[in-house]
């Protein structure tokens, strides 16, 4: 499923009126309400907050205040035009004095959204599996390799009397590296429900 890579921002001005449009990863509804949170308080002083996200099995906009489908829909619309999954769009207007009738909303909403999302890295997402090994220190050069060969993510690495190492991957690469090297049973998994970027488009 395509995303993007990392946050990005974007600004026009449109008759007076100022549109700043920010665009996040998300990987759940927590998270995207928590950045609409955020960006609220980020813009307090702003007439209106308005926003669209999509994850991978749900989807929601807001007019926070603008005429009805003017502001929301269309943010979403550009999610939807660029196939994506998994992001959140907000754009902030401050208001200029010039009312843009309900064509200059949707227009104006919709470049804001548009150019911002241009800016940003598409990426490709799988899920994955976070999960926790404790090796030897006479194991670390084997375990190491075998996760680069993988393209499995080292997350943290502590040494203590072991070494333990927190990674990321797809259920498949882990079963290849459990396969591989002799850390079956000093193996625990993390999360079995988060999204790892597979390679860029």
């Amino acid at each position: 499923m395509k995303t993007i890579k990392k946050e990005v921002s974007f600004e026009i001005i449109v008759k007076k009126s100022k549109f700043i449009a920010n665009v996040f990863p998300v990987q759940s509804k927590e998270e995207a309400e928590q950045k609409i949170n955020e960006i609220s308080k980020r813009y307090f002083d702003a007439r209106h907050n308005c926003y669209g996200y999509i994850l991978e099995d749900f989807e929601k906009c807001s007019d926070d205040g603008e005429p009805s489908k003017t502001a929301g829909a269309p943010i979403l619309d550009i999610i939807k035009k660029k196939e994506l999954k998994n992001v959140l769009i907000i754009v902030t207007r401050y208001f200029g004095g010039i009312l843009l009738g309900t064509g200059g909303l949707v227009r104006a909403y919709s470049e804001t959204a548009k150019k911002a999302i241009d800016r940003a890295e598409i990426v490709n997402q799988i899920k994955g599996i976070e999960y926790e090994i404790r090796i030897k220190y006479d194991d670390q050069k084997n375990v190491l390799y075998w996760c680069k060969l993988l393209n499995i993510k080292v997350i943290n690495v502590k040494y203590m009397n072991y070494v333990e190492l927190k990674l990321q991957s797809s259920k498949e690469d882990m079963e290849k590296l459990l396969n591989n090297t002799k850390i079956a049973e000093n193996f625990k998994i993390l999360n079995e429900n988060i999204y790892i970027v597979e390679e860029n488009l």
